[in-house]
């Protein structure tokens, strides 16, 4: 079995659950190098088995920092990864990014590997992980959609700090204690306080009046269901927890379906996880899908007044199913089908 040359740019909590993961999952690595441009540099990360130094990525010759390197996961911002993915190409290197800002581009598959893994053949360089409220809708529509295509989704989301990485769940922690104190925190990474508030804002607002991350919900959506028909309308909440996404999501069908049609097929459905009987209680939520691998569905219920439509609850960790295992799946992928070589194979 071929082993890899790894590198991950980001040490922050998506760039440690990767290395947990790739860990955790045996992928063949045969390195592994942490990379940061941030304050991060000269840190270390340590998971189970082994710890890491977090490199600091400019202060590295940039004509050779990827160059006997196999693979590279982006987990930091747009602006590190419009600088560094192309140099990351040009040295031979495959680049899973989990920034938006491939995610777009015509060539640049972007995949959830339980949706549409195929799309990965067709890579340039760069594959692109979506983001993680699209990994979460998507892992729960695409089963339905294969047997009663979807035509329109309602959807609102309810987005943890954990989103805006762990400074943002530090500041929440503060703030929570100031409240409590009887003091008045001052806002900083969000656009106001976060303790015991909720904020109808997630990433910046488009001259539509939606927000970024609502209008790449729609997207992203139609370029992984490969349909430009599917019309996505989104709210997205950031709400004050530390961990974990939820979306209460309507989808109206072309066909009739019921919710126990519906909870058979997502029973079966690889990456879901069926927990659907409210009346004992039997429902997901963020604290019990902390820490695991599967989009958590139920309150499956018809529509009002439509035969066509069903109501879902759907949760899932965003900092694990939502960023880091997609993009280690996606890389378990390219190595399963033969698409990820060595450099010395290329």
């Amino acid at each position: 079995m071929d082993k890899y040359r790894i590198a991950i740019v980001g040490s922050g909590i998506v760039g440690q659950e990767l290395a947990r993961i790739l860990e955790q999952r045996n992928f063949p690595i045969a390195s592994l190098r942490l990379y940061s441009t941030e304050s991060a540099a000269g840190a270390i990360v340590s998971v189970a088995r082994q710890s890491y130094p977090v490199n600091a990525l400019g202060h590295t010759a940039e004509q050779n920092v990827f160059r006997e390197t196999d693979s590279v996961f982006f987990t930091e911002s747009e602006n590190t990864s419009r600088h560094w993915v192309p140099q990351a190409v040009q040295a031979g290197a495959t680049v899973i990014d989990s920034s938006s800002l491939w995610r777009l581009e015509p060539d640049v598959p972007l995949v959830v590997p339980e949706v549409n893994a195929a799309d990965i053949e067709f890579h340039r360089g760069i594959i692109s992980s979506p983001g993680c409220s699209t990994i979460l809708l998507n892992t729960v529509l695409f089963p339905l959609h294969k047997r009663n295509p979807v035509q329109r989704v309602i959807l609102s989301t309810y987005q943890s700090a954990s989103g805006l990485g762990q400074p943002a769940m530090s500041e929440l922690v503060f703030q929570t204690q100031q409240i409590l104190a009887g003091e008045s925190p001052r806002p900083n990474l969000f656009p106001h306080e976060i303790g015991f508030n909720v904020l109808p804002q997630v990433d910046v607002f488009l001259d539509n009046g939606y927000t970024k991350e609502e209008w790449q919900l729609l997207e992203e959506t139609r370029k992984i269901l490969h349909n430009n028909d599917i019309l996505v309308s989104a709210t997205c909440v950031r709400v004050p927890i530390l961990k974990g996404h939820c979306q209460a999501i309507t989808v109206e069908f072309k066909n009739e379906i019921t919710p126990e049609i519906a909870g058979d097929i997502l029973a079966e459905a690889p990456g879901v996880r069926l927990m659907d009987d409210p009346s004992v209680g039997f429902y997901p939520h963020p604290r019990i899908a902390a820490g695991t691998d599967l989009v958590m569905v139920g309150r499956i219920r018809q529509e009002n007044f439509n035969l066509n439509g069903l109501v879902l609850w759907v949760v899932a960790d965003n900092i694990r199913k939502g960023a880091a295992l997609n993009m280690v799946q996606i890389a378990e992928e390219i190595n399963k089908k033969g698409w990820l070589k060595t450099k010395g194979q290329r």
